[in-house]
This record gives C-alpha cells, sequence and structure tokens, in this order.
C-alpha cells in the first residue's frame, strides 16, 4: 500500500461490535497521506477514551494489523502524535497516552518563567482560588466556546504566587456540563496541576491552545488581589484550550507581573 493514495481509500476502524477494526470502514479524502489517515483513527481512539491517560497504547505491529498497514505508516502517525506531546514514547517500555500529570507535561501550557530561566527553580506554584461559580455565558465567551450565549458555564478565579509572592491572575471559564460538579474545594483540596484535575475526574484532556498577548494596566481589585500599585504593567494573556478534535473547552484569562519573570514561547 502507497504512502498516499490516489482515491479513495478504505480503512478498518474500530466499533463497539468489532474493536480490532475488521468490520466497519471509513472513507478519507484521497489528498490525505496514509498515515495522516492513521493518525485521525489513533485521536478518535484517544478521544473516545480507548487509551486513558498514561494508559500503553497497542504496539506498533498491532496497531499496523489493526490497520491494516505497514509498520512504518503507524510509526510515522505515531511520531507526529508525540511530537504534538499527545503521546509519549518510553525506551524500551512502549508508547502512552499523554497525562497531564507527568512532571515534563505539567509546565507546557505555562510559560512564565523566572528570570534564572529555570521554572522548577521555584518550585510548585501557590495557589488559592479565589472564586468557583456557575454563571451563564456573556456572548464573547459563548463565542469562544461555541456554545450559545446564556448557556450555563462554571468561572473560576485564582491566584499564582512563586515564593510566596503573587504572580498569575486568572480567570477561567468552562462549559458547565462537562465539569459538572468542580468545586471550589475540589480545585483547592487538588495535589496537582489543574489540568491534571480535568484529565483525571472530568475525562477533558486539553491538548493545545491558542493565546493573544498584550499589555495592560490592572483595575483596582485586581492590584488587591496581585498586591501591586495601580500603575503596575501587566502582561495580559487570553487563553483558548482545545480537546480532542479542536472541541474548545476552555476561556482562561491571565494577568501576569513580569517584574522577575519573562513570558517564554517556543516557535515552531
Amino acid at each position: 500500500m502507497s504512502a498516499s493514495s490516489t482515491a479513495l481509500t478504505e480503512i478498518a476502524t474500530p466499533s463497539a461490535a468489532d474493536p480490532q477494526g475488521a468490520a466497519t470502514a471509513l472513507q478519507t479524502p484521497a489528498f490525505s497521506p496514509l498515515y495522516q489517515q492513521i493518525k485521525v483513527l489513533i485521536l478518535q481512539s484517544l478521544q473516545n477514551g480507548e487509551w486513558k491517560p498514561s494508559a500503553a497504547i497497542p504496539s506498533e505491529i498491532e496497531l499496523a494489523t489493526r490497520y491494516r498497514v505497514s509498520q512504518g505508516t503507524v510509526r510515522k502517525a505515531v511520531d507526529e502524535l508525540a511530537a504534538e506531546n499527545l503521546l509519549v514514547r518510553r525506551q524500551g517500555k512502549g508508547t502512552f497516552v499523554a497525562t497531564h500529570a507527568e512532571r515534563q507535561v505539567q509546565y507546557r501550557f505555562l510559560n512564565l518563567v523566572p528570570d534564572s530561566g529555570d521554572l522548577r527553580s521555584e518550585g510548585p506554584a501557590q495557589r488559592r482560588i479565589v472564586d468557583c461559580k456557575r454563571t451563564r455565558a456573556s456572548a464573547e465567551v459563548a463565542r469562544a466556546l461555541a456554545i450559545r450565549a446564556g448557556d450555563a458555564v462554571l468561572q473560576v478565579r485564582r491566584v499564582l504566587s512563586f515564593a510566596s509572592v503573587p504572580t498569575i491572575l486568572e480567570d477561567l471559564w468552562l462549559p458547565a456540563t462537562p465539569f459538572k460538579g468542580l468545586t471550589a474545594e475540589r480545585l483547592t483540596g487538588y495535589d496537582g496541576p489543574m489540568y491534571a484535575l480535568f484529565e483525571t475526574e472530568f475525562g477533558v484532556r486539553m491538548v493545545r491552545a491558542e493565546e493573544k498577548i498584550r499589555a495592560v494596566l490592572p483595575d483596582p481589585e485586581q492590584c488587591a488581589l496581585l498586591q501591586t500599585p495601580s500603575n503596575t504593567p501587566l502582561l495580559s494573556v487570553e487563553r483558548i484550550a482545545y480537546t480532542y478534535n479542536d472541541a474548545p473547552m476552555e476561556v482562561r484569562r491571565g494577568l501576569y507581573l513580569t517584574d522577575r519573570h519573562y513570558y517564554r514561547n517556543a516557535l515552531n
């Protein structure tokens, strides 16, 4: 089978009745390289929860048999998913579903770095949940979350401190249905990254994010929470985080103090 298709290609995909994928066929566009088609099928399994975070996925040989393609085609698909931090290869052990509970993943969405250049030198951030409440989505939040204005959302406000110095003030909006049962007490009591909590307790894994950055001045309430004068310039970071299949699951607005830190982004 060639690396790319010149006509509609049918690839076996799993079903409830036939988990090995022999019964059902998926038609894909002719211009899609074969490894990309396999990547889509693996993503579908991840999205459907067939393989949970931190769990091993089948071997390349098993996946090649399942999808009726060569092992090299599977390897290329898995390589891309690993490069996108969705899978993690472990030498001699296999390939695993990435999880925000892993140390190397915990800092993937936190780009504020101390002037020393080593985020880990400060240790974990101290977190204070200011509020967690159910409210109605504004038109702006609804548009970002692909829901209707007025739909129920959870709004969370928290302060992150480093070395006991308030450094980040965040406001989050989450669609209410996937996060039913999320409370300030659960957020406070969870000893780990917030995205790991979303993943382990609500089955929502954030896989990518888009951000907009600008400089702003804080309002009086923000000054009080960050313990900073009103004329202090802050970095405003507006983020939309997505789960599998590019479904938006979080709107986050963060205000960052940058007198002892800088915002770092790696561009590919």
